[in-house]
């Protein structure tokens, strides 16, 4: 059975979950690389865990989290996405996009390119009015994909979740309205 696909870019598939997107999502999550901004690394089972809240949120809200899928080699390659953020902030609740791509995958558009389809599909097919992103302040590849997708910094905050006087403690916030 083919997988149920939310958006198709000229280069990519955004699509839901697959059972043969956990062992390179683990190798992702467990990408000290990829993980540098987040408070750790992730187990398998930490992974396969946080699949199963993606999954659930995409099946509540009918959008989250996408499996993102190249077309010229049908590999899977990390999520693009928008939800609902799990904490409680001067900005919550709201919509955010989010992203995260393996290594190899960083320095060719792709986070870009995925994000600008998920601004779209917010825009367009969810009719929401405004969506967040945000990310430590030492995150610049990932800030710098806020600023291509025509995102606008509002700020900065304290992400609740961190402890105080972690290093990723400080985020800054971006936003963008339709």
């Amino acid at each position: 059975m083919e997988p149920q696909i939310f958006i198709e870019t000229p280069r990519l598939i955004l699509r839901e979950w697959l059972t043969t997107d956990v062992p390179p999502f683990i190798l992702l999550n467990n990408d000290t690389e990829v993980m540098e901004f987040f408070p750790s690394i992730k187990t398998a089972n930490e992974t396969i865990e946080q699949i199963g809240r993606i999954s659930s949120h995409i099946k509540k809200h009918g959008y989250g989290f996408f499996a993102v899928e190249r077309k010229d080699n049908r590999q899977f390659i990390g999520f693009t996405g928008l939800a609902h953020p799990g904490f409680d902030a001067g900005f919550t609740p709201c919509i955010e996009i989010g992203w995260r791509l393996s290594r190899e995958n960083w320095g060719y558009g792709f986070a870009t390119e995925a994000a600008k389809a998920c601004l779209k599909f917010g825009f367009n097919n969810l009719e929401v009015d405004e969506i967040y992103s945000f990310t430590s302040v030492h995150n610049i590849r990932s800030e710098e994909v806020m600023k291509r997708i025509g995102m606008i910094k509002k700020g900065y905050f304290e992400h609740p979740l961190i402890e105080n006087g972690h290093f990723l403690k400080k985020h800054v916030l971006y936003k963008i309205i339709r």
